[in-house]
């Protein structure tokens, strides 16, 4: 009764969407996804299904908070295809058996898409915000996820100590940034798109996002400003198949179709950088590049296994005394 209740729970968290038609005799795939790519993916399904491989197959989606999600199908909730915001969420599949150690092995690393972490920040960027330091001046209120339900948070939360390394402080000093970060952090969401719509109904100064999020608002009407800091994260999205999936096979020719070169594009056109080289170099001047942009592997960091132990682990991560230390929320 437990496992069923978490399972509902976890539902009300995120948003089903059930592609018109039902089951046919192409087949049917349910894709598990974290909330931003929920309208592009859409998109993708739709231009899927008008292929010989994607010609009478339904499809299922689910969109919500990225670590909710990933807990969602570990309590049991159907996934053929789970395409996440952390690589440290598709470890918790890898660790309950669900998806295979080697999913990091396939095309492109197993990545969909790429994004970086960017400030979005109030008309006119008032409190002249350009950088790091710009966040922890007196006054500067700062909008960010849980690190505990949301993958978003987490990029934050790695790009902010990861850019105090690369600018030259010590492990501790580095640490001891994220602590005064969050410190003039007034709202932590449990998902990237409800703290985007937390900023937008007029709370704090500036957001701390996705391009893509930021992007994807502006193709809704909503002129968000934002900048790139020098020191940046290359936010990398996973895209993995389950393992005890019956639909394995079609799962694995949706997700090649995914990284084609039409598909890339509809992800650009969204605010998502390309993992497809040739589709990224007729986007790029869609986006800039920068001389600091660092990714989960960087040596200050050290990968999702080691990050995901230091900073995220229940019990004795950084972040738990940190939110401790301001009064945040220490679990998802």
């Amino acid at each position: 009764m437990r496992r069923i209740m978490l399972v509902v729970s976890l539902l009300a968290a995120g948003v089903l969407v059930a592609t018109a038609g039902g089951a046919t005799k192409g087949g049917s795939l349910s894709l598990v996804g974290y909330s931003t790519p929920k309208t592009v993916m859409g998109k993708v399904v739709s231009a899927w299904q008008g292929t010989p491989d994607g010609s009478g197959v339904s499809f299922t989606q689910s969109y919500g908070a990225s670590t909710d999600q990933a807990r969602a199908v570990i309590a049991g909730l159907k996934a053929d295809i789970v395409f996440l915001s952390t690589g440290d969420d598709v470890n918790l599949l890898v660790d309950k058996g669900l998806v295979d150690p080697s999913w990091d092995k396939q095309s492109y690393n197993g990545i969909e898409a790429n994004t970086v972490v960017v400030f979005a920040l109030r008309n006119g960027n008032p409190k002249h915000i350009k950088s790091w330091d710009d966040l922890i001046k007196p006054g500067v209120q700062v909008v960010t996820p849980n690190p505990f339900s949301s993958g978003s948070a987490k990029w934050n939360i790695l790009a902010a100590y990861a850019a105090q390394r690369h600018l030259g402080k010590t492990d501790a000093q580095a640490i001891d940034y994220v602590t005064k970060l969050f410190q003039h952090v007034v709202s932590q969401d449990t998902s990237g798109r409800n703290a985007t719509n937390t900023f937008l109904s007029g709370k704090g100064d500036v957001l701390l996002t996705y391009e893509s999020e930021a992007l994807n608002a502006r193709l809704t009407g909503t002129d968000i400003q934002y900048v790139i800091p020098r020191q940046t994260m290359l936010i990398q999205l996973p895209i993995a198949v389950l393992k005890g999936s019956p639909n394995k096979d079609l799962a694995n020719k949706f997700i090649r179709y995914t990284k084609a070169d039409g598909p890339q594009a509809l992800l650009a056109q969204y605010g998502f950088r390309p993992v497809n080289q040739a589709v990224a170099k007729k986007y790029a001047d869609k986006f800039p590049s920068r001389p600091g942009i660092f990714t989960i592997a960087d040596k200050t960091l050290g990968g999702w296994r080691a990050v995901d132990k230091k900073w995220f682990d229940p019990s004795h991560g950084l972040m738990v005394g940190i939110e401790k230390k301001v009064g945040g929320p220490t679990s998802g």
